[in-house]
C-alpha cells in the first residue's frame, strides 16, 4: 500500500515551473557609459582590496617583528603599516562608494532604457493591433456591405416583382380594351364591306346612269336646239311685223280717235244688250224643257 501511495503522490507532484527568461536590456548610450563606468570602479575596488591586504599582511608582520624585537625602528616600522593599512581602507571604501554609484547610474540607465523599450513596444503593439484591427474592420465592412447588398437586392427584387406585376396588369387590361377595340373595328369593316359588296351592283347601275345622263343631257340639247333653229325665220318675220306695226302705229291712233264716238255708243247700248239677252234667257230654258 506505501509502494501505491508513493507512486500516487509521485504522478500528483506538478512539474517545477519554467523560469522565464530575462528579456534582453535594450543598450543604449547611457547603459553603456554606465556599464564602463561600473567596470572601471569594479577594479579599482579590487585593486585597492589588493592592496588593503597586502598592507594588513605588512602591518601584522611589522607589528609581530616590533613585539618580538622591542626596538624603535621595528615599533615605528608597525606604525607606518597600521597607518598604510587605514589609507588602503579609506580608499577602499571611496572605490566601493564609486562601484556602488556606478551600479546606481547602471540601474537607472537599464531602468529608463527599459523604460524606453516598453514604452516603444506598447507603440509598436498599438500600431500592430490598430492595423489588425483596420484588417479585421475592412473585413467586417466587406462582410456587412455583401450582407447588405444581398438584403438590399432581396428587398429590391421583391419591390420590382410588385411593380413588375403591376405594369402587366396594367399593360394586360390596356392591351384586352385595344383588342376589344380592334374586333370592334373590324366586325365593323367587315359589315361595312358587305354594305359595299350588297350595294355594289346599284352604284354600278347609278354610275351607269351618271355615265348615260350627259350623252341624254346633249341629246335633249340637241332636239331642243333643232326647234330654235326652225324658229329662227318665224323670229324674223315676227321682228318685220313689229316694225310694220311700228310704222302703222300713228295711223292707228288717228283711226281710234275717230273711232273713239263710236267706241263710246257702243258701250252705252251694252248694258240695253244684256238686258235683252236675260229676258230671252228663260224663253229658251222653258222651250228646251217642253
Amino acid at each position: 500500500m506505501a509502494v501505491k501511495k508513493a507512486k500516487a503522490k509521485a504522478k500528483t507532484r506538478k512539474a517545477p515551473a519554467k523560469k522565464r527568461a530575462r528579456k534582453a536590456v535594450a543598450v543604449t548610450p547611457a547603459v553603456k557609459k554606465a556599464e564602463a563606468s561600473l567596470s572601471k570602479a569594479t577594479k579599482a575596488v579590487e585593486a585597492d582590496r589588493k592592496a588593503v591586504t597586502t598592507a594588513r599582511n605588512a602591518a601584522t608582520a611589522a607589528k609581530t617583528k616590533a613585539a618580538k624585537s622591542g626596538k624603535a625602528g621595528d615599533k615605528n616600522a608597525a606604525k607606518r603599516a597600521a597607518n598604510a593599512v587605514k589609507r588602503g581602507n579609506a580608499k577602499l571604501r571611496k572605490s566601493r562608494e564609486a562601484a556602488a554609484a556606478a551600479k546606481l547610474r547602471l540601474s537607472t540607465a537599464q531602468t529608463e532604457a527599459k523604460i524606453k523599450a516598453s514604452e516603444q513596444a506598447v507603440k509598436d503593439k498599438v500600431a500592430e493591433r490598430s492595423k489588425a484591427l483596420a484588417d479585421k474592420t475592412e473585413a467586417d465592412l466587406k462582410k456587412a456591405l455583401a450582407a447588405f447588398q444581398s438584403r438590399w437586392r432581396k428587398k429590391r427584387a421583391a419591390a420590382n416583382k410588385k411593380k413588375l406585376a403591376a405594369i402587366a396588369r396594367k399593360l394586360s387590361a390596356k392591351q384586352k380594351q385595344a383588342a376589344k377595340k380592334l374586333a370592334s373595328k373590324s366586325a365593323a369593316a367587315a359589315k361595312a364591306a358587305a354594305k359595299k359588296a350588297k350595294a355594289a351592283p346599284k352604284k354600278r347601275k347609278a354610275a351607269a346612269k351618271k355615265k348615260a345622263a350627259p350623252k341624254k343631257a346633249k341629246v335633249a340639247a340637241k332636239k331642243k336646239a333643232a326647234p330654235k333653229k326652225k324658229a329662227a325665220p318665224k323670229k324674223k318675220a315676227a321682228a318685220k311685223k313689229k316694225a310694220v306695226k311700228r310704222k302703222a302705229a300713228p295711223k292707228k291712233a288717228a283711226a281710234k280717235k275717230k273711232a273713239a264716238p263710236k267706241k263710246a255708243a257702243k258701250r252705252k247700248a251694252a248694258p240695253k244688250k244684256r238686258a235683252a239677252a236675260k229676258k230671252r234667257a228663260p224663253r229658251k230654258a222653258k222651250a228646251k224643257a217642253s
